[in-house]
């Protein structure tokens, strides 16, 4: 297949798992942006996934599950896109072949982390505003949010804040996404070809949604702290670099903290990887026209 079909389909099956799996991203992030409560202050608002995403429903109702979803399809087009696409070439261009069976994990999971990394560069002023959406919760009365939507945020943030305001936590994002998708791509090649190794199992559906899982699985483990960093820096403008976000976090809540919105996390990336590499799968079959 050519860059620009694997790009197509990549495209394709990322906006489709980001429109699906959206709403336990709202939630992820809302847990991770909230501070933690001292004991006699009463309880957060916000626990566990489904207690968030029931919480978010009945006070600002359903629609606000797919806050961020059109800066989410923005980021999805751009960056599901790029990491995947290049994926192979990069693979081949460190000296081995763009087929799983033929490559190192070594070379799979550089081959992710410099198309996570290139892919997040290009992408990060769709994460900055899909999070500043997703992070404004039910306002009072007659008080409006500070974006009137998508477009409206990225004309508020640079007027306001300049241009370069667009590539806010663009270290910790790049960190983050390079990560995750070295764990995402080499894990769910690898998984993928254990599994066919296991007798009866062919490369169809369920392989890909078991591949897909711990794909997922590896990723929130290995990504979560610097996702939490992510979210805060994006979400809250008083931090003023990545390491005074980390050190205040550290300090005042915890090493857990870092893993606040685990479940969540797992909950939203085990499920989106699932739906995305199943579609992908899928769409590239189609494209090749294999059976």
């Amino acid at each position: 297949m050519s860059f620009m079909e694997i790009f197509l389909c990549s495209a394709f099956a990322a906006c489709f798992a980001e429109f699906c799996t959206i709403p336990l991203d709202v939630a992820k992030v809302r847990l991770q942006l909230q501070k933690k409560v001292p004991a006699n202050e009463g309880t957060p608002k916000y626990r566990g996934l489904l207690g968030t995403v029931a919480t978010i429903a009945r006070e600002e109702g359903l629609s606000a599950l797919w806050n961020g979803i059109i800066p989410g399809l923005h980021r999805q087009c751009i960056y599901g896109g790029l990491r995947i696409g290049l994926y192979g070439p990069v693979k081949s261009f460190l000296g081995g072949s763009d087929s799983a069976h033929d490559t190192s994990l070594f070379q799979n999971v550089l081959a992710a982390l410099l198309t996570g990394a290139i892919a997040i560069a290009v992408a990060n002023p769709t994460d900055l505003v899909k999070i500043r959406l997703q992070a404004e919760g039910k306002l009072p009365a007659g008080v409006s949010g500070r974006y009137a939507g998508a477009l409206n945020a990225y004309v508020t943030i640079v007027s306001q804040e300049g241009l370069g305001a667009l590539w806010t936590g663009l270290g910790p994002n790049i960190a983050r996404n390079a990560v995750i998708n070295a764990a995402e791509l080499a894990s769910y090649d690898q998984v993928k070809m254990t599994i066919l190794k296991i007798p009866g199992f062919v490369d169809n559906a369920l392989t890909h949604i078991l591949a897909g899982l711990g794909a997922g699985f590896f990723a929130v483990c290995i990504g979560s702290p610097i996702d939490v960093v992510k979210s805060r820096m994006m979400g809250d403008t008083t931090y003023k670099s990545t390491l005074e976000c980390f050190m205040k976090t550290w300090k005042y809540e915890g090493f857990f903290a870092f893993y606040k919105g685990f479940l969540p996390n797992f909950g939203r990336l085990g499920s989106w990887n699932v739906v995305m590499f199943l579609t992908l799968e899928q769409a590239k079959k189609f494209l090749t026209g294999a059976a």
